[in-house]
């Protein structure tokens, strides 16, 4: 693709301690694409998304996102350039309410219009007041994924969103991801390959902390060929 990219990782490794856990890592998000990151447990996807949003820090390599250097940067700062980090614990401020938690997401953004987020998720309007703790796991997620569109980012890195969720959850998801990537890049870590396989413009493939494939085209992103990386 002859285009800027919004995100590139160049030859980028990552260790926990001793523990080395991504090598040599080589990736590229152009703008308005979905990249999905398929690969068994423990193979380095969240390690991967991790180290890009800052919160690990990288034994070499490069991020870039616009032109934009990330190496060194701090979550905050990460996330104020664009680059917004859903990660997979669902962990929402339980003791706040649904609006308290958007609150926050706008005070950290600067983006007080809430309306994007109940275009694609209405439940959480009528949630509003409930404390974030007694919400369902698919409402938790809707509410992170509210909160991360706050300041209209240019990339999404989003883990595992629809791990438990049930199947109508799922289906929502699988279109507002798709009408997301309208104005933003996403790259996606999922271990559900019917969604990823029909939302994905690409799809890496990631075993043991190694890039080893790159499906680019219709015919190889498909259940059964990406099923041979899980």
């Amino acid at each position: 693709m002859n285009k800027p990219t919004t995100l590139e990782v160049i030859g980028l490794n990552a260790a926990y301690g001793e523990s080395k856990v991504l090598f040599d890592i080589n990736i590229k998000l152009y703008p308005n694409e979905i990249v999905a990151c398929v690969g068994r447990n423990g193979s380095g996807k969240t390690t991967l998304l991790k180290t890009i949003s800052g919160f690990l820090h990288p034994s070499s390599g490069e991020i870039k996102s616009i032109d934009q250097n990330l190496i060194g940067l701090r979550p905050y700062q990460i996330a104020q350039s664009g680059v917004k980090y859903v990660p997979q614990d669902k962990k929402v401020f339980s003791d706040l309410t649904v609006r308290e938690n958007l609150e926050l997401g706008s005070y950290a953004s600067n983006d007080y219009n809430w309306n994007p987020v109940f275009e694609y998720f209405p439940k959480l309007k009528i949630l509003i007041d409930r404390k974030a703790g007694f919400l369902s796991g698919g409402e938790r997620q809707m509410l992170m994924i509210g909160r991360a569109i706050l300041g209209s980012p240019k990339v999404l890195l989003i883990d595992e969103p629809t791990e438990g969720l049930a199947p109508s959850i799922v289906t929502h998801l699988r279109h507002v991801f798709t009408d997301l990537s309208k104005k933003a890049s996403l790259i996606i870590v999922e271990q559900n390959l019917p969604l990823v396989c029909a939302i994905s413009n690409r799809v890496y493939a990631i075993r043991e902390g190694h890039v080893v494939a790159e499906l680019s085209t219709r015919d190889e992103i498909n259940p059964n060929n990406c099923e041979q990386y899980l």
